[in-house]
């Protein structure tokens, strides 16, 4: 089955603070929306299971709390939240975070997850809350796309606007810049500002590029999509084959291609 990419961006980023338990997040949408619409766009393939233990600055946050056997007890939860969130078992990961939370306020790597976790749920104000929480207690702009995206799914497009500018201006990396491109896009495009959106979009998404990363092909994606909503056909036809030219398991571009008329 194809899978959806370009439902708006962020893929939300993976939680920054536990990429050592279990596999990489899978990203993939929020929820199955127009093309953009939520963040994650596509998911990734998974790679093998890594190490179950959490990172050790994870580790120091947690043993900072109390007793040895108590340290070992919220690490062993945490991984296992984080596996639960990792199959895409969210309402499992919540239950588990959720009682985390009561001891652990100001360890970041709980608030992320947790913040990921009910973004994945579509809590989007509960969701904010984490994530700021995340962002004051490490200075990280990492979940940023998806705090923007949040607050784009809660009309309030012009915190969106701000975030943007807030990304541009701290020194983030190509893909979390990706990100927050692809929610601003989607926001202008929310709006009915198709063209805006397309002129923020293009300069990146139309540079060719040898062995194209995820957020190259998801910018492709969510540019295609514009293009034909403006009613640019040739554009759109153009977009999607690069997608499927890259992986035509990716998303259902090849379906739109085909539709094109």
């Amino acid at each position: 089955m194809a899978r959806r990419a370009g439902e708006g961006t962020s893929g939300e980023r993976a939680p920054s603070r536990l990429r050592a338990v279990g596999s990489a997040p899978a990203r993939r949408p929020a929820r199955a929306a127009d093309a953009v619409g939520r963040v994650a766009a596509p998911r990734v393939r998974a790679p093998r299971p890594r190490a179950r233990r959490v990172p050790s600055i994870v580790r120091d946050e947690l043993a900072a709390l109390g007793t040895e056997k108590l340290t070992a007890h919220l690490e062993a939860r945490l991984a296992e939240a984080a596996r639960a969130y990792e199959r895409d078992r969210y309402y499992e990961a919540q239950a588990i975070l959720r009682e985390m939370a009561r001891a652990t306020p100001g360890v970041a790597a709980v608030r992320e997850l947790c913040g990921l976790t009910l973004y994945r749920l579509g809590n989007w104000k509960a969701a904010l809350r984490e994530l700021r929480a995340f962002g004051d207690l490490t200075g990280s702009a990492d979940q940023l796309p998806v705090v923007a995206d949040c607050e784009r799914a809660l009309g309030r497009h012009a915190r969106v606007t701000e975030i943007w500018s807030e990304l541009r201006s701290a020194g983030a990396g190509s893909d979390v810049l990706a990100e927050g491109r692809l929610v601003m896009a989607g926001s202008l495009a929310d709006r009915g500002r198709i063209d805006e959106a397309i002129a923020l979009l293009a300069p990146a998404a139309s540079r060719n590029v040898r062995g194209p990363h995820e957020r190259h092909v998801r910018q492709w994606y969510l540019l295609a999509d514009l293009y034909e909503r403006s009613g640019d056909v040739p554009r759109a036809r153009e977009f999607f084959q690069r997608v499927v030219r890259t992986d035509p398991e990716l998303s259902d571009a090849a379906e739109r291609l085909a539709g094109l008329r």
